[in-house]
């Protein structure tokens, strides 16, 4: 199984959180579609064809004008792809584009949503409000998606207790059938951790992001979602598969456009964050990530025990497998972590602190 993953690097604004390579405007749009469609055409063999997932993201794919969008997914092979996702955001929803996406054969939506407290949203950068975010839901049903995922953060200045949970209750109520729900990161070099270090945001301290995570499984768990992986929830059936296959070993993917990684089971490869220098480099704008046997063991460490699967200790050689064991084994005793069958995992409950878990269980 292998899948494709393409990144547009164009924002209508740069939110003050975000940390993903995208710039503002769209200078140099054609161009780049131009270039995503060189760069895959010489570039399919790398993986196992044919792609089963596809998933374009960013940036926000849905400022690309209509025609570019429809030229660059034209030019994917989709014949038996069954998942197919873009990102979008609330403003760029109307019902001509979401037919378009349909009639592209795109099956999946994912959708920015962040918060539905207008303040908040002007606040942080975004351009919609909250009833845009919702009208923008219904209009994607309207036009036959029955697979939206609504993208949360919580932890955002200014959203409490009860207007996160009235965030999720009413996300949960449009009919969305998977939710991604981030900890708002303050990652430096962005405006929010500027912000942070100049004193005009306050980050919600230990206790408040515990509870907000402690709501999130609650109220999610109630309307029937799975929590499956610690920023993903869904209902059943509605896993994404795109995703899930970066954390399932013997997985690989081809990754096109600035900033976009790749895998072929062996090797990774990067492509430049630099918009001007992956067109010039052009058809094999990237380096490769130089990593060793251990480090590969360790990747499949570090992304399997975000899940609610787990890690598949068949997956580990079988020389190293003991001593990962011996590493859980304090765990496994204590009850923060399970071993059933071949499978180790994390507690979900206690998924806020899997950093910790997972450097324990690091392979040196």
């Amino acid at each position: 199984m292998s899948s494709l993953y393409i990144h547009i690097p164009f924002c209508r604004s740069k939110c003050i959180y975000c940390d993903f390579y995208s710039r503002p405007g769209r200078a140099d749009m054609e161009a780049v579609v131009d270039g995503l469609i060189t760069e895959l055409k010489s570039r399919m063999h790398e993986v196992e064809a044919p792609f089963q997932t596809i998933y374009i993201g960013g940036g926000t794919p849905s400022t690309l004008p209509a025609p570019l969008l429809e030229k660059l997914v034209r030019a994917i092979p989709a014949e038996h792809c069954t998942e197919f996702t873009v990102e979008v955001n609330p403003e760029n929803v109307d019902a001509d584009s979401a037919s378009l996406w349909c009639d592209l054969g795109i099956n999946r939506i994912s959708m920015g949503v962040q918060t539905l407290m207008d303040p908040v949203l002007k606040s942080i950068g975004r351009r919609h409000t909250g009833a845009d975010a919702l009208r923008a839901i219904d209009t994607l049903h309207g036009a036959g998606f029955d697979n939206v995922s609504a993208d949360l953060i919580y932890g955002l200045p200014g959203v409490s207790q009860q207007d996160w949970e009235k965030d999720l209750r009413t996300v949960i109520g449009t009919g969305v059938t998977h939710m991604s729900a981030y900890c708002l990161s303050y990652y430096p070099g962005t405006m929010l951790y500027k912000m942070a270090q100049n004193g005009r945001v306050v980050p919600a301290d230990d206790e408040q992001i515990a509870a907000r995570f402690e709501a999130l499984r609650r109220i999610s768990a109630d309307a029937g979602f799975e929590h499956y992986e610690i920023s993903n929830l869904a209902l059943p059936g509605y896993r994404s598969r795109h995703n899930s296959a970066y954390w399932n070993p013997g997985h690989t993917w081809l990754g096109i456009g600035p900033s976009a990684h790749s895998f072929d089971g062996r090797v990774r490869r990067e492509d430049w964050p630099d918009t001007a220098k992956w067109l010039k480099e052009l058809p094999a704008p990237f380096h490769i990530e130089d990593e060793s046997e251990l480090d590969l063991v360790n990747d499949n460490i570090v992304t399997a025990l975000r899940t609610s699967d787990g890690l598949d200790l068949d997956s580990i050689p079988a020389n190293l497998r003991p001593i990962l064991l011996r590493q859980a084994a304090k765990f496994v005793n204590s009850g923060s972590m399970t071993l059933s069958g071949n499978r180790i995992a994390i507690r979900p409950d206690l998924w806020l602190t899997s950093d910790y878990y997972i450097r324990e269980l690091i392979i040196e």
